[in-house]
């Protein structure tokens, strides 16, 4: 049986509660991700099989009858001590309210990420967000974030797309996190 933390965690004093996103979460997912520019929209089809296949590594955020958060990722079978996080939103009335990070917590709480020592993502210059997020991950693991470019504008994008950077952050001790976490 699921422990707490695996079943999704009871509702916040914010009254938001995490857990893993189910098929029927695709439309509320979609329609979501649709209003966090610059996120990329992927197809309807995407986002149902994250929810269902890669649900254990995928963490969806409710209050009351919304989703108001979503995070993807999965655990990349060429670096299997990597969490890589695919995509991260929140709704505007959740932010800067601490949501995506206590998110990407929750999801490495999880049995599914044990052994993991890294967190990895790609994000564009101009998503200032998401580095100030990872930035924010870094120093509160104490941990080094790495960026290099891994998928360039014209090499990748035949430059109809900004690069995409690789942040990496770690090694870090996730027993060591959690237990600082309480």
């Amino acid at each position: 049986m699921p422990s707490e933390k695996e079943a999704g965690a009871p509702p916040s004093s914010t009254g938001v509660a995490f857990r893993r996103p189910v098929a029927t979460d695709g439309p509320a997912i979609t329609a979501l991700i649709s209003r966090c520019p610059p996120l990329d929209r992927n197809s309807a089809y995407c986002n149902l099989i994250q929810s269902t296949h890669f649900a254990d590594n995928c963490v969806v955020a409710q209050q009351g009858d919304r989703i108001v958060g979503w995070v993807s990722g999965h655990r990349p079978p060429s670096d299997p001590t990597s969490f890589f996080v695919w995509q991260v939103a929140v709704a505007s009335e959740g932010r800067g309210k601490g949501l995506a990070k206590r998110m990407i917590q929750s999801l490495l709480d999880r049995r599914a990420q044990q052994g993991v020592t890294c967190l990895t993502t790609t994000v564009t210059d101009g998503n200032k967000a998401s580095w100030a997020l990872f930035h924010s991950l870094a120093r509160d693991w104490d941990s080094p974030l790495e960026r290099t470019a891994l998928f360039e504008r014209e090499a990748h994008f035949a430059g109809a797309y900004p690069t995409e950077y690789q942040a990496r952050i770690g090694p870090f001790d996730l027993e060591k996190i959690q237990e600082a976490q309480g």
